[in-house]
């Protein structure tokens, strides 16, 4: 195995082996707690600009498949592990984590002690960091560390979202039957035509009576298809996109997705969710929730590691229960900043007390810091998809129903 080294802008040094492609890559540093999901994360586009360490010491044990991926490719700057399985052992399993990471050239590194990584980054704060295969000078990968960019500031949005639009017919997947709907988007290059024909082809989905507008900030597949589930027809829009345009798509409701990086870094886009605000109903997830309180007047800041896992405890303050959430995201909104009065608190984190969700009082606006859509799991907040619709139908029928047959265009 080829040597590889992981430097952080302190100084930390970490030995261990190549897996993956070999190179060099930066980006800031983060820890994972999930104990599964690693097909997850690597194709989750609000880690663009990072390099993540999986603090379960085994993965890849179940191998990589064509269907668990959450965008057509992994947006991961680098991956850490403690130990990547050569063996891996699942009947959906079409290849190993390590030959997936070469075919997609993400850098990674294992055979740290990546209890002793993650103990750092708690005690320090996430940083930036590289992992390189071809410089081994401690020194030289330090000084790379401390010059890169970081995520303050940056708009990374761009480099995952959508350029055009498109619509999404997509459900969830489901045993013996695959994805019901259209697989045509998520295809990529490593998806050969072989694989999936070991899959049923999905049903066709009839029109669904919420017309739905999204904005792709680096939006999950998943949170697509939970859409589509709860019955919303849905439209994707790049993040650019003028509120007058969406306005004209005559949307039931507007949704607001997750992203990377720093929600400041997008200022078009909270310009365009003020002038929404009042017009429709609005839902957002992650950054799509900060981009929201940005909009209405308040501050977000950078937290000391993030929450980045399938296993963050957050209690719903409306009824009081407590539910275990996959979360992704290394800024916060400051919701006392906010100067409407009529945002409330509904959600809290239960580790550290920050902001996980909020609503307003008399417009039919939420939203949600972590990530109810999962994939993988917890589904302990799948709701909030059924409260978007229901609020969608309320506000529908307080303006009066359309005529019967009407077609939004």
């Amino acid at each position: 195995m080829k040597q590889a080294l992981l430097t952080l802008a302190d100084g930390a040094i970490f030995e261990g082996v190549s897996f993956g492609a070999e190179g060099e890559t930066v980006g800031e540093v983060v820890f994972n707690t999930s104990m599964t999901g690693y097909q997850e994360v690597l194709t989750d586009p609000s880690y663009k600009g990072q390099m993540v360490v999986m603090t379960y010491p085994l993965i890849g044990n179940y191998g990589i498949n064509p269907e668990d991926v959450e965008s057509t490719s992994p947006a991961v700057e680098g991956f850490i592990v403690k130990e990547a399985s050569p063996y891996p052992s699942n009947w959906r399993s079409t290849r190993t984590l390590d030959s997936y990471l070469k075919e997609q050239g993400i850098v990674g590194i294992q055979g740290i002690d990546t209890r002793a990584l993650t103990r750092h980054l708690r005690d320090h704060g996430a940083m930036e960091g590289v992992i390189s295969t071809r410089d081994l000078s401690p020194d030289s990968l330090v000084a790379k560390a401390k010059a890169s960019p970081g995520l303050i500031g940056r708009d990374l949005v761009k480099e995952v979202a959508c350029t055009s639009p498109y619509t999404w017919h997509e459900g969830p997947w489901q045993l013996g039957k695959g994805y019901e709907g259209s697989f045509e988007f998520r295809v990529s290059s490593f998806e050969l035509a072989d694989q999936l024909a070991l899959f049923p082809k999905p049903k066709t989905r009839n029109s669904k009576p919420f017309k739905v507008v999204a904005y792709d900030c680096g939006i999950k597949l998943n949170i697509l298809r939970k859409l589509v589930e709860t019955g919303c027809d849905v439209t994707v829009v790049p993040p650019d996109t003028p509120a007058s345009t969406v306005l004209g798509l005559a949307p039931d409701g507007v949704f607001l997705s997750n992203g990377p990086g720093d929600p400041e870094g997008v200022p078009y886009l909270i310009d365009n969710v003020q002038k929404l605000i009042g017009t429709t109903p609005i839902f957002g997830i992650c950054l799509g929730h900060q981009i929201l309180g940005l909009a209405f007047g308040g501050r977000t800041y950078k937290l000391k590691f993030g929450h980045h896992g399938g296993n963050q405890p957050v209690k719903d303050l409306t009824t009081g229960k407590v539910e275990i959430t996959t979360q992704n995201h290394g800024f916060a909104l400051d919701i006392a900043s906010i100067p409407d009065k009529e945002i409330e608190l509904t959600h809290i984190n239960l580790n550290d007390q920050t902001v996980e969700g909020m609503r307003h009082r008399r417009l039919p606006i939420f939203s949600v810091q972590y990530h109810p859509e999962a994939s993988p799991g917890p589904h302990d907040a799948a709701y909030l998809f059924q409260r978007f619709v229901d609020l969608m139908a309320s506000t529908r029928n307080r303006e009066g129903a359309r005529p019967k047959g009407m077609v939004h265009q």
